[in-house]
């Protein structure tokens, strides 16, 4: 800091709005023209052309001021204007008659119509057969480096220039000069390098915008466009002139270089600026407008061919690509240990992508080989690339800018590209370079602190361009676009190899998965059974004490609780279960009317251990309120709500209204230690109640562990009856009014509860089978109505019994104890199964929907 002034560096340069300095160069005049063909601004030098001065144009149609047949060709040609960025041009124009001819050039700026015109050369050579003799030149380089030095050449013989050099930018925007032509004993700039600053960002838009920008004279006085504002106060924008004057800071710049006169033209590639043909002379020198054009069209061509052979190449490594890619795969299909071989997979690699060292990651586990960082910085690098984006290949030439602290191992590793071959765990295969300390020349010290000079506040340029060697540290050899596409190819093929390798590991874990299927299934079965035989067995011991009888109630309720829970959370193979369907099956078990029981909270899953402990705390609140709460009375409702806090526990609310009186029990009875402690004591949550006299209140956190959000799935083949979310609906308890039931089970205590649940339903007969030969005499001896058939049998299915009374056109419905692992035959795939262990609604509601839709298509076929 000094004088209170900052350090201050080029970029400066790129806020200079050299599209509007408002004046051209003197060889040539510029009209503004309005929709209307009216003169609205001119340059000051008019009267040096065409004898009237801007006074005298401004306000005057073109047509009095041009001959007639120039303003009909000037019409005609800005009718050809297509896109925002063209330019027309005319040659040997009468501008004033008698008086020698004009080179014109057109176009718009905003809604006016900018003519610039330039004396004429004279010259009118054949333009196409030149260019083609040029284009037919370059087409005979048999390599890129020859291919720029002929277009610089080729440009220098044609426009007269001391010197002509290809410029090519590079990704960060600085240049190289990568060819040149020029006369003898002026020096060489091949192999210099400019920092990006020395064309600024509005410079290198215009020359996208405005291919061939050409400086005459570097001393030349610009000549202001009079008016300078228009009626606006907005100066006129000259980006596509050919005539716009030159920056003052550019000018001092060309300057310092002993440069009199230049050119440039733009080398645009799929749409980017490739780099220019920059022309230097070392005084003043003005090429010919038809000059100039031919050169325009020529880089224009040799663009195309630049583009053309920038995408040979591209083809050329891709096809390198696919041939290592097939040795990959071929060599791996006979040798799968060669994936992990690093040797083997750096050889195959590094024909395609050339890199100093291999490293492989895979699942945690690497290999080495070649010039590699040290082991534990290649585990950072795992960790950096796991920060980048999924699935595509990362490259870089400076590790340490991803990476804290890569400096250390740079001279061994400072690039590197990774090829990720697979998603989660992220495995890679990474190539590494090792440092290549270059010696650059710098046309001028890039870093070097800057002056203010006679521009104001603006920068001037470097005042010295002796050449300057920068050492570049840390850096390896970039990787370019083409060895990126090759690692994208890589890439696709190793992941291709990966899974091919674990196709069969695969197929192992699938068989091992489908054992532990069956296992857990026939589990769930056996549980399910076992809590039907113990319902089944308090249900036939029916005693005759009431106090007994009260006490089998109860338990019977809380072994049913028990049951519906474990359906719930064995339906996807002991997984989380909904919070809304315990509180539905729990209110449909006890609740007549649908506007009861009210609940209100976004959709959650319960895990197994949350969801049993659950269902008993609300079996119990539920049980209470049905016997002394307000669902004990008519008009007495109960409002269930729940939400998560701000750590994610799920905090449930249980309110209920318009019962009785509410006392606080004299005594704490089994129920109501379940309903103060179970939820602390299983769940490491919290549970409060309070007696309130308008009714009973309670609490109940469930810690965020327990507790998750559904995913959307597609639903089950087996089609299995549940009670409907929302409000309980009371079930069809006379669904079997009439029917012969054909009851096939073969758990004699489950069988005799089935019966009495068909009896309640009002079946007028059961006949019970506990084989399939007792079902298919059963059947033969009198056809059922109606059938209800357990699957699984002891060793044996009831499939041939389904196939029988379908044959019979009897209406029949399966149970399980499998839950949806239950698999059915393709010609009963969509039937209805009941879960066990029955109870009366799951049984009601099945039959209900099984005989109406028999009914409907008895309907049909009447």
């Amino acid at each position: 800091m000094a004088d209170g002034i900052g350090r201050v560096d080029l970029t400066n340069c790129d806020r200079e709005p050299i599209h509007i300095l408002g004046s051209i160069q003197p060889i040539g005049f510029l009209l503004a023209l309005t929709a209307d063909w009216i003169v609205a601004r001119a340059s000051a030098n008019t009267a040096d052309f065409i004898g009237r001065t801007p006074q005298e144009v401004i306000g005057q149609p073109l047509r009095d001021l041009f001959p007639a047949r120039t303003v009909h060709e000037l019409r005609n040609r800005t009718a050809m204007l297509r896109g925002p960025d063209a330019v027309e041009r005319l040659f040997d124009c009468p501008v004033v008659e008698g008086a020698p001819t004009f080179d014109i050039a057109v176009h718009f700026s905003g809604s006016q119509i900018v003519i610039e015109a330039e004396p004429a050369s004279g010259e009118h050579g054949d333009a196409t057969g030149m260019v083609r003799s040029m284009i037919s030149r370059l087409d005979q380089a048999p390599d890129s480096m020859s291919f720029f030095r002929e277009g610089a050449r080729q440009v220098r013989a044609l426009i007269g220039f001391d010197r002509v050099m290809v410029y090519r930018f590079a990704p960060d925007d600085s240049g190289e000069v990568v060819a040149e032509a020029c006369k003898p004993g002026i020096g060489k700039f091949l192999g210099l390098r400019y920092p990006a600053s020395d064309i600024p960002v509005q410079a290198r838009a215009l020359y996208k915008r405005n291919l061939l920008r050409v400086i005459t004279d570097v001393n030349a006085v610009p000549v202001p466009i009079v008016p300078a504002l228009d009626e606006v106060g907005k100066p006129l924008d000259l980006s596509l002139s050919v005539l716009r004057s030159v920056s003052p800071i550019h000018i001092e710049y060309l300057r310092n270089m002993g440069v009199g006169a230049s050119m440039s033209i733009s080398i645009i590639v799929d749409g980017r600026l490739w780099g220019l043909f920059a022309c230097h002379h070392y005084s003043a020198h003005c090429p010919s407008f038809e000059r100039r054009s031919v050169s325009e069209l020529f880089a224009q061509m040799f663009s195309m061919r630049l583009e053309s052979r920038e995408r040979q190449e591209t083809v050329e490594f891709e096809r390198r690509a696919r041939d290592i890619s097939d040795q990959l795969l071929g060599a791996v299909a006979s040798d799968e240990t060669l994936l992990k071989d690093p040797d083997w997979l750096g050889d195959i690699l590094t024909n395609a992508i050339p890199a100093d060292g291999v490293g492989v990651w895979i699942s945690g586990n690497y290999a080495f080989s070649g010039t590699t960082p040290p082991a534990e910085a290649f585990r950072k690098i795992i960790r950096a690339l796991n920060g980048t984006a999924a699935g595509k290949v990362f490259a870089t030439d400076r590790i340490a800018s991803i990476m804290p602290g890569a400096e250390a191992f740079a001279s061994a590793a400072a690039g590197m590209l990774a090829i990720p071959i697979s998603r989660a765990p992220r495995d890679y295969v990474v190539l590494f370079r090792s440092e290549l300390i270059r010696s650059v020349r710098w046309a001028g010290d890039p870093h070097k602190p800057v002056d203010y000079g006679p521009n104001g506040p603006r920068l001037t340029p470097r005042e010295s361009f002796a050449e300057w060697k920068e050492l570049v540290e840390g850096r390896s050899q970039p990787f370019t676009g083409s060895e990126l596409r090759v690692a994208e190819t890589l890439r696709a093929t190793l992941i291709e190899v990966v899974l091919r390798l674990a196709d069969e590991a695969s197929a192992e874990r699938q068989q091992a998965g489908a054992r532990q299927e069956l296992l857990i299934a026939e589990l769930n079965h056996r549980v399910r059974n076992i809590l039907g035989v113990i319902r089944g067995l308090i249900r036939q011991s029916q005693p005759t004490d009431d106090a007994v009888k009260d006490f089998v109630r109860v338990v019977d309720g809380r072994i049913h609780a028990l049951a519906r829970a474990h359906n719930q959370i064995t339906d996807d193979h002991w997984g989380p279960a909904p919070m809304q369907a315990l509180i539905d099956a729990e209110a449909a078990a006890f609740v007549d009317e649908r506007e009861r029981v009210i609940s209100q909270g976004d959709p959650v899953l319960l895990n197994p251990q949350a969801y049993s402990t659950m269902a008993l705390v609300v079996h119990e609140l539920v049980t209470n309120s049905t016997k002394y709460g307000s669902l004990s009375v008519r008009g007495g409702e109960v409002r269930i709500t729940w939400h998560r806090n701000e750590t994610g526990d799920l905090v449930l609310l249980w309110s209920e209204s318009g019962g009785p009186p509410v006392q606080p029990p004299a005594r704490k009875g089994f129920g109501t230690t379940i309903i103060d402690r179970s939820v602390p004591y299983d769940l490491g949550g919290a549970a409060g109640i309070e007696y309130k006299p308008g009714g009973v209140e309670a609490r109940f956190r469930i810690p965020a562990r327990h507790v998750s959000e559904p995913k959307t799935f597609a639903g089950p083949a087996i089609r299995f009856p549940r009670p409907a979310i929302g409000h309980p609906q009371q079930p069809p308890h006379r669904v079997l009014e009439g029917q012969d039931l054909l009851l096939v089970e073969d758990s004699l205590i489950i069988a005799l509860d089935a019966e009495d649940i068909a009896g309640r339903l009002g079946a007028g007969s059961v006949s019970t089978a506990a084989t399939v030969e007792a079902a298919l005499d059963s059947i033969d001896a009198a056809r059922p109505t109606v059938a209800m058939l357990d699957i699984n049998l002891g060793d044996r299915t009831s499939f041939a019994i389904a196939d029988r009374l379908m044959g019979l056109g009897v209406p029949f419905l399966f149970a399980t104890g499998y839950g949806e692992q239950a698999q059915l035959p393709e010609d009963h795939r969509g039937r209805t199964v009941v879960q066990k262990p029955y109870t009366l609604e799951n049984v009601a509601r099945a039959m209900d929907e099984l005989l109406g839709m028999h009914r409907g298509v008895d309907d049909r076929a009447g």
